[in-house]
């Protein structure tokens, strides 16, 4: 049996598989049969307790049984799912989901939610090519399941724990408007609600032939050192021609082998630039890059948020778009002694928070002691949700209050009485830690649990605080997702473990494009 990661795929062998999964909590399991937008076709794709089969796929008691061949011919994956009813007050907590091939467990991930998350898609089984295989995901929605059918085409008659379906949203058709762009010539439509799942599967790809690349260029060099090594361990024939035959034979090999290896990553490299180049101007705003031109169009609501592109010089020009779902519950921390040095890395995450719900008021709440952001935060005067913060003094109340708002949203979800957030709200909290208290990181942290729930968007601008001899701050620092900022600090994906640069993006310095990037009126 495969103990698999976050991330890391497998292929599978067998037409049947059965989904269970186990956790401290009761667990409700379910599944979600899908298209290429990651959406139901309609109501009956969603299979659960009152609804207990659909082509393919079968509940029975706490078990979800796909039958492969059976699974309706335009569907692109099976979304396995667990829930708690009612929600377990923190969460689920750690949930360890199995997949089986013929009666026999083959495949086990172990997720370990960290924001009080009530409901999870735990793996995806999906098609590749005439194959299938499945995939860790362990996507989490704190906002319950109703939260995590919404975002995949089913509509639900109320938000709250004891949510029913109503109907369903329709997949959108191969050849709709949102164009063929997962290869140069032909593919699947990238939806563009989902479109940070989309890059992601391209990262991951490109993750996978870089590993190809580094092993053949390790193994060549092993055999290498192997072979010559061989052929001068005989005196009689080291100074010999044949001892030189065999040298240059070696050489030989390993030319050979990295020109072929290379060969097959930058054809790779190659598919995935084109790929990506098509993709560019398909993709919500939020999610392009500042020449895409869907920055001209009228806005798209995204499901994520563009933070830069990854990049390994030694592998060549392929440049992979770094993007992380929105709402970010999970804190951006930008690694920095000095504010003022990333004020257009943070302008270019407002721009692209702003854009990705255009249909939603944007506020936002700053905490600038150092002065850094006044003329970023200038033109963006009417978002404030009260005045920027620049005295020590205040940051324990403004943070309390969205806190305090964040505590009266959960309880109005536990009584059914929670009404979806009709805000994108923002939080930056700058020269982090210094002139916070313990009950501010320990308050943001407890936002990283409920934030959803009122739409909140948390980045922190500060030094990393991971070590930090105060445990509530280093808790804090390890639990967000880091963006550094010195030049060639490596990455690490979380397929194969290739390290890679990130290139954050930056507003551009023009104060026209600002504008029209930030949306300012």
């Amino acid at each position: 049996m495969i103990q698999l990661k976050a991330g890391q795929n497998t292929a599978l062998a067998s037409d049947v598989l059965r989904f269970s999964a186990k956790a401290a909590a009761a667990l409700d399991v379910s599944a979600l049969v899908v298209a290429e937008n990651l959406r139901v076709f309609d109501t009956g794709d969603f299979v659960f307790y009152n609804q207990t089969a659909t082509a393919g796929v079968d509940l029975t008691g706490d078990e979800v049984t796909v039958t492969l061949s059976q699974v309706r011919a335009d569907a692109k994956a099976v979304l396995l799912v667990v829930s708690a009813d009612p929600a377990p007050l923190g969460g689920l907590g750690p949930v360890t989901a199995t997949l089986s091939e013929n009666g026999t467990a083959a495949a086990e991930f172990t997720i370990a939610p960290l924001a009080g998350e009530t409901a999870l898609i735990c793996l995806e089984v999906y098609r590749r090519g005439a194959a299938w295989k499945v995939r860790a995901v362990g996507q989490g929605y704190a906002g319950g399941l109703a939260v995590l059918l919404t975002a995949h085409g089913v509509e639900v008659d109320h938000p709250g724990p004891d949510a029913h379906v109503q109907s369903a949203q329709a997949a959108t058709p191969h050849g709709g408007d949102h164009g063929a762009i997962t290869g140069p010539q032909a593919g699947a439509p990238l939806e563009m609600s989902h479109g940070v799942e989309r890059l992601w599967m391209i990262f991951e790809d490109a993750a996978r032939s870089a590993a190809a690349l580094i092993s053949a260029r390790d193994y060549a060099t092993d055999r290498l050192d192997e072979e010559l090594s061989a052929a001068v361990s005989d005196p009689a024939t080291r100074n010999s021609p044949a001892g030189e035959a065999v040298r240059q034979a070696a050489h030989q090999r390993y030319d050979d082998l990295i020109a072929t290896a290379e060969a097959n990553h930058r054809r790779d490299s190659e598919h995935l630039i084109q790929e990506l180049a098509a993709a560019d101007d398909q993709l919500p705003p939020a999610l392009a890059s500042w020449d895409s031109a869907s920055w001209d169009r009228p806005a798209a609501k995204s499901d994520g948020i563009r933070l830069g592109e990854l990049y390994a010089d030694e592998r060549g020009p392929l440049r992979i778009p770094y993007c992380v779902p929105v709402p970010l519950t999970r804190p951006l921390w930008i690694d920095t002694e000095h504010s003022a040095a990333v004020v257009p890395v943070v302008g270019a995450l407002l721009a692209r928070l702003r854009a990705a719900d255009p249909t939603r008021r944007c506020r936002l709440d700053v905490i600038d002691l150092s002065g850094a952001f006044t003329g970023l935060i200038a033109p963006l005067l009417p978002l404030l949700n009260g005045p920027v913060v620049t005295d020590h003094s205040e940051i324990s109340a403004r943070i309390k209050a969205l806190a305090d708002q964040a505590e009266l949203a959960e309880m109005a979800y536990s009584t059914d009485n929670f009404t979806p957030p009709t805000e994108h709200r923002v939080l930056i909290a700058a020269d982090f830690p210094h002139g916070y208290q313990p009950v501010d990181a320990q308050r943001i942290g407890a936002l990283m649990l409920r934030g959803d729930l009122i739409g909140l968007s948390i980045m922190i601008v500060g030094t990393d605080e991971s070590e930090s001899e105060d445990e509530t701050i280093a808790v804090l620092s390890q639990a967000s997702r880091h963006l550094p900022t010195l030049v060639d600090t490596p990455m690490f994906d979380p397929w194969t473990g290739s390290a890679w640069h990130l290139e954050l993006d930056l507003l551009p310095p023009d104060p026209h494009r600002q504008a029209r990037l930030l949306r300012v009126d």
